[in-house]
Parts: C-alpha cells; sequence; structure tokens
C-alpha cells in the first residue's frame, strides 16, 4: 500500500517534496575542495653591524643564541663577537634595546666586541650606582648608571660596557643577576677591578659616554603590531604587541627590578605581568614565580610589590 501526499496526491517518483510542490532531482553536488592549510609567514629581518657594515638578512631562529649566530653568519664573525643588539638604531640607546620581542618591521643592529678596558673601583658605599643586564647569550653589560653614584664618577665606565671579569675571575655565562649579586657582595673599602669590553664604536659614536634615561615604552616595540617573542625555552611564538596597559605594567615591574635586585630586564618582566596576571594573591603569585624563575629567590616583600604593581596599581604603595 501507497502513502499518499497531501490533499491524498500521491508524490512524484524520485522527487522529495517541497511546500507541496515536487521537484525534479537535480545533478549531485560535488564535495568542497578541502581548504589549503595556512602558510606560516616568512619571516626574514634585516641586519647591521652597529659600528657599519653591508645589510644583511636573517631568518629562521626561535631564541637569542641562534639571532646571534645567524647575525654572525651573515657578516662572517664568531657568535661570541655580539655584545648586544638595538632595534631601529646603531647607538648604544638602552630604550632601543633588544629583548624578548622583535616587531616584524624592526631593524636588527648588533653591538660588537672593542676595546677591553680594566678599572679599579673602591666600593665608599653599599651600591655602586650600576643596572645590570644581560645578551641572554652569556654577557651581562651595563644598562644604567646613576647620577652622582661611585661608578658615575668615573669616566672610563659607560653605559654598554660588557663586565668581563671580577678581580680576574671571568663572568663570562652568569645571568645579570648573578653579576649583581658578586657586586652587591664586594666588600666596602676593599678596592676591586672591573674588566670591561666596551662595544666597537663607529665614528660619529666616538666620544660619547652615554646614559638611558626611563621611559614607558623601555625595551618594547611599538604595541599594537605583530611582534616574534623570543622565549628562553620553547620556540620563538607571533603574537600581537603588548597592550599599553601590559607595557605600564612591564615598566613598573622593570623598575622594580631595578631597585630590588640593580638589574633590568624587560622580558623577565613581562613574564612576571603574565604570571601575576593569573594569580588571585600575593601568595599565589609567589607559588608560580617559583616554579616559572626559581632560580631568583624573589623575597617575599618584593612579591608583594610585583602583585600590586600589576594587579592593583593606583592601591599600591609608592
Amino acid at each position: 500500500m501507497q502513502r499518499l501526499g497531501r490533499h491524498g496526491r500521491q508524490p512524484p517518483e524520485g522527487g522529495p517534496m517541497e511546500n507541496g510542490v515536487g521537484q525534479e532531482p537535480g545533478p549531485p553536488e560535488e564535495p568542497a575542495a578541502p581548504r589549503a592549510p595556512r602558510a606560516r609567514p616568512r619571516l626574514v629581518f634585516h641586519t647591521q653591524l652597529a659600528h657599519g657594515s653591508p645589510t644583511g638578512r636573517i631568518e629562521g631562529f626561535t631564541n637569542v643564541k641562534e639571532l646571534y649566530a645567524k647575525i654572525a653568519e651573515v657578516f662572517d664573525i664568531s657568535p661570541t663577537e655580539i655584545l648586544f643588539c638595538t632595534l631601529n638604531t646603531h647607538k648604544v640607546d638602552m630604550q632601543k634595546l633588544l629583548g624578548g620581542q622583535i616587531g616584524l618591521e624592526d631593524f636588527i643592529f648588533a653591538h660588537v666586541r672593542g676595546e677591553t678596558k680594566e678599572v679599579e673601583v673602591t666600593k665608599t658605599e653599599d651600591a655602586l650606582g650600576l643596572t645590570i643586564t644581560d645578551n641572554g647569550a652569556g654577557y651581562a653589560f651595563i644598562k644604567r648608571i646613576k647620577e652622582g653614584s661611585i661608578i658615575n664618577r668615573l669616566q672610563t665606565v659607560c653605559v654598554g660596557d660588557s663586565i668581563e671579569a671580577i678581580n680576574d675571575h671571568t663572568i663570562v655565562g652568569c645571568r645579570h643577576y648573578e653579576v649583581a649579586r658578586m657586586l652587591r657582595e664586594l666588600p666596602r673599602a676593599q678596592p676591586f677591578t672591573l674588566r670591561l669590553v666596551q662595544p666597537k664604536k663607529a665614528f660619529d659614536m666616538i666620544g660619547q659616554r652615554t646614559r638611558s634615561s626611563k621611559s614607558p615604552g623601555e625595551g618594547k616595540v611599538a604595541s599594537g603590531k605583530e611582534t616574534l617573542r623570543l622565549r628562553t625555552q620553547g620556540p620563538a611564538v607571533l603574537e600581537e604587541g603588548p597592550s599599553p596597559c601590559e607595557e605600564e605594567a612591564a615598566h613598573r615591574v622593570d623598575d622594580l627590578l631595578e631597585s630590588y635586585m640593580g638589574i633590568r630586564d624587560s622580558e623577565l618582566a613581562s613574564t612576571m605581568v603574565e604570571v601575576a596576571k593569573g594569580s588571585p594573591s600575593a601568595a599565589q603569585l609567589a607559588h608560580g614565580l617559583d616554579s616559572v624563575l626559581g632560580e631568583f629567590a624573589f623575597p617575599p616583600e618584593f612579591v608583594a610589590e610585583v602583585w600590586a604593581a600589576v594587579c592593583h596599581p593606583k592601591g599600591r604603595q609608592e
């Protein structure tokens, strides 16, 4: 027995019903072509030696050590010749220092080893007036000299000088916080010797004694643009630049690093901001920092200041 359609009529064979009207079967639909996977952009950066060179092109690096190796390969030098890199300027400008992020349109200038010098210092105060950072590949160098400090009175010591040895004890391979700790622990009233390596200078840089000034954008690229994030562990990640709020928080944390530890490190500050944003309390932040940055052994009062600076910037203690 056949089933009748609406109004008792039999539907036409082989066709579906639409609004009570039989439809002729159409040609079978062809399956949609699979979408091609999105090609990863080819990231190519331009580079020069800061004291002068032709322009080179580098790509295919995922961390700072690989970046230095690529630059060294282009200019036929050893990677250990590179002290640090600046972005978009050949000058020893610590506000333009390459940290953990590179904008896709940034031009990289590599500062290489110049003259070596030895300076005798007598520690008449607890603080020398130095702020230390490192290049992520084994060299610690001077990022700031405090006005009126012990080091400020020594005209031969400049921002950008790499610290190679303290009292003939080499510190190559040490992180910046280790070097800062060594300098803090030196006894007062006892002279010590610093062996420094200054960056090789171009003609228009000779005679300058550069000092950096604080800047909200220090060590950062412009926000709102894609950047290549270089991580200490794991591959580099292409991501949007930090928001203005994140930049301000990272700068506040960088200031705290300088006041507590005598170091500045924009990548470290950004990492701490990321951990703090996911921490509902200072105690949770301390636990998170121990798991990620345990080698620093941050004191509790410093952790509390960081949490307040990131999560409650208006209510933190000045």
